[in-house]
C-alpha cells in the first residue's frame, strides 16, 4: 500500500513538474471571411491551441500554478486556397505576488499576418529551422511572453527568451513573408525584438522589473511603498521619451498597463502623483482622457 502511494505520489509531483509553460487561449475568428464551410477555421483553432499549450519552449520546470496566462485572436479577413491573413492580437498576464490578481504586461496587434495551412496540418516548432511562417509567428510570440514575464520577474531575466525570439526571426527572413524584416514596416516583428534586445530602450525592460517587483508586489502589505515604487517606475520612462519620443516600446508598456495605472492611482493610500501626471501626459499622450480620469 506505502509503494502504491510512493509511485502516485512521485507520478503526480512529476505531471507538476513538466507542466508547460503557457496557459493559453487562442481563438480564430472569421466572420469577415466569405467562407459557408467554417470546418477550416474551427481546426485551425484546435490545432493552435494544442501546440501553443503542448509545446515545450524551455528546459525550465514550470508548475501549473506558474503557468503564464496569454490569449491569441487571429482576426482573418481573407482566405483562399489554403492562404489566411489577418491580424493578430496578443496579451498576457503576469501574476502579482500574494494576491489573486494577474497584471496585464502585453498587449500587442500584429497586423501583418500571413501563412497557408491545410486542415490537419501538424504543427512543429524546432529552434534550428523554419517549418512554416505560422509556426514561426506563434513560436515568436510565445518567447517573446516568455521573455516580459521574465524580466517582470527578474532584472534583464527575459535574455534567454529574447534571444530564442531573435533566431525566429533570423530564420523566417528567408521565408519572403511580411514582417521579418527591417523594411517591412516600422512596428513588426523585426523593430520589436530589436528595440526589446537594444541598449537604447533598456528603460522599458528596467521598467518592467522595478513597476511589478519594487511596485505591484509590494501592493497587499504596503501599498503605499508600492505606489510610490510605481511612480518611481514610470518617472523612468521620460529618459527613454527624451532620447526616442515615438518608441514602439513607450506605446507598448501604455497599451497593456494605462488602465491599470488609472485604477492604481484612483484609490486607496494617496501620495503625490502631480509630477508623474504631467510626465504621463508627456511620454504617452495618446491615453491622455484615461489620465484625466485620475484624481
Amino acid at each position: 500500500m506505502h509503494k502504491v502511494f510512493l509511485t502516485f505520489f512521485l507520478f503526480t509531483t512529476l505531471v507538476r513538474v513538466e507542466a508547460q509553460e503557457l496557459n493559453a487561449q487562442f481563438v480564430v475568428n472569421a466572420d469577415l471571411v466569405n467562407q459557408t464551410n467554417q470546418q477550416i477555421f474551427e481546426t485551425l483553432e484546435r490545432s493552435l491551441n494544442e501546440f501553443i499549450n503542448t509545446q515545450s519552449w524551455t528546459d525550465q520546470d514550470f508548475f501549473p500554478q506558474e503557468k503564464v496566462t496569454c490569449s491569441f485572436v487571429l482576426n482573418l479577413s481573407k482566405y483562399s486556397a489554403s492562404k489566411f491573413e489577418g491580424t493578430l492580437q496578443i496579451q498576457s498576464l503576469r501574476t502579482i505576488f500574494d494576491s489573486n490578481y494577474d497584471s496585464p504586461v502585453l498587449n500587442f496587434l500584429d497586423k501583418d499576418i500571413s501563412f497557408t495551412y491545410q486542415e490537419f496540418q501538424p504543427l512543429f516548432y524546432s529552434p534550428a529551422s523554419f517549418e512554416s511562417n505560422l509556426v514561426s509567428l506563434i513560436s515568436f510570440y510565445a518567447y517573446v511572453i516568455l521573455g516580459i514575464n521574465a524580466d517582470s520577474l527578474k532584472l534583464k531575466g527575459g535574455d534567454p527568451f529574447f534571444e530564442q525570439a531573435q533566431r525566429i526571426v533570423n530564420l523566417s527572413q528567408q521565408s519572403g513573408v511580411i514582417g521579418w524584416k527591417q523594411n517591412d514596416g516600422n512596428k513588426n516583428r523585426f523593430w520589436l525584438i530589436d528595440t526589446m534586445r537594444s541598449n537604447t530602450f533598456r528603460e522599458y525592460r528596467e521598467t518592467l522589473y522595478s513597476y511589478h517587483r519594487k511596485g505591484l508586489d509590494l501592493m497587499t502589505e504596503t501599498p503605499e511603498e508600492a505606489k510610490n515604487g510605481i511612480i518611481t517606475s514610470i518617472l523612468s520612462l521620460e529618459n527613454l521619451f527624451n532620447r526616442r519620443p515615438n518608441a514602439m516600446l513607450l506605446q507598448m508598456f501604455f497599451d497593456a498597463k494605462a488602465s491599470e495605472i488609472v485604477n492604481l492611482f484612483s484609490d486607496g493610500p494617496e501620495v503625490d502623483f502631480d509630477r508623474t501626471a504631467e510626465v504621463l501626459k508627456k511620454i504617452a499622450p495618446f491615453y491622455l482622457p484615461q489620465w484625466k480620469q485620475i484624481k
